[in-house]
């Protein structure tokens, strides 16, 4: 619940695969909003958060709601600082948030997080279903282990 509606999300999960990507611009293109995950203890998938916003504002519509998360953000062997991550959001020009799936650190906040920023943007619009692409680096891991 955001304000007190209830808002369903339909998200779909790329993960970042090259094999998926010939496909992905399709999901960007319908997409409401596009959360793009990065591992902290994994620096090469932070290094591609800049290429996939760049795919994202080539492929999704203008008024596409986008977010940055840093996952895994209670694991040992951090790569990424938390300073680091928040200056590139800036520099961006994207919100960030840092989450933990494992222990579920602030992941429900970053759904509330764009739903109510969906809702911010089409207070007018008639209810429909808000399309979300997920977009992550698995460089052969999955990005919530």
């Amino acid at each position: 619940m955001v304000d007190g509606k209830t808002i369903k999300l339909q998200i779909w999960d790329t993960a970042g695969q090259e094999r998926f990507r010939t496909i992905t611009s399709a999901y960007y293109r319908g997409a409401d909003g596009v959360v793009m995950v990065y591992d902290v203890t994994h620096r090469e998938s932070f290094d591609h958060v800049a290429e996939w916003l760049a795919e994202v504002n080539k492929h999704a519509s203008e008024d596409c709601c986008k977010l940055i998360i840093g996952n895994k953000s209670d694991a040992p062997g951090r790569a990424v600082s938390t300073d680091e991550a928040r200056q590139k959001a800036e520099e961006l020009q994207v919100p960030f948030l840092e989450t933990s799936a494992k222990s579920a650190l602030n992941v429900e906040e970053a759904f509330l997080t764009l739903a109510s920023e969906l809702l911010r943007r089409a207070p007018t619009e008639q209810p429909r279903k808000k399309r979300l692409s997920l977009a992550a680096s698995a460089k052969g891991r999955k990005c919530c282990s």
